[in-house]
């Protein structure tokens, strides 16, 4: 039963791990399109009125894929809850061993929620 769990659990960390790669692929992309708009814009002489509209459409589509990067990071979370659900908390999932243990991630991101900002 361990191991097919196990085997389960790889494929949607294999899956995961994609996704993850996905949207930060997106997001690079997305990025560099916008950053060179203006630049573009700046050394053909154009208006700053010329590709305005083009430039927020980017720029809401580069807000969109970071909301889609903070959902998977979500659900990557939630997914570590559920390995040590079905028993499977000290093995470490697609083999990356530069990445922190999960639970190391996890105690991280509740010790930086407890930071305030100083004014």
């Amino acid at each position: 039963m361990l191991k097919e769990r196990r085997i389960v659990a790889e494929q949607v960390a294999v899956a995961l791990f994609e996704a993850e790669a996905a949207i930060d692929a997106a997001l690079t992309k997305t990025a560099s399109l916008a950053g060179a708009m203006p630049a573009v814009r700046r050394q053909a002489g154009a208006s700053a009125l010329i590709g305005q509209d083009a430039l927020e459409h980017a720029s809401q589509a580069l807000m969109a894929l970071a909301e889609a990067r903070r959902a998977i990071v979500e659900t990557h979370k939630e997914l570590s809850i559920v390995q040590g659900q079905i028993g499977l908390g000290a093995i470490t999932m697609g083999g990356d061993s530069r990445k922190p243990p999960l639970q190391a991630v996890h105690a991280e991101r509740i010790r930086m929620r407890a930071l305030r900002i100083a004014s």
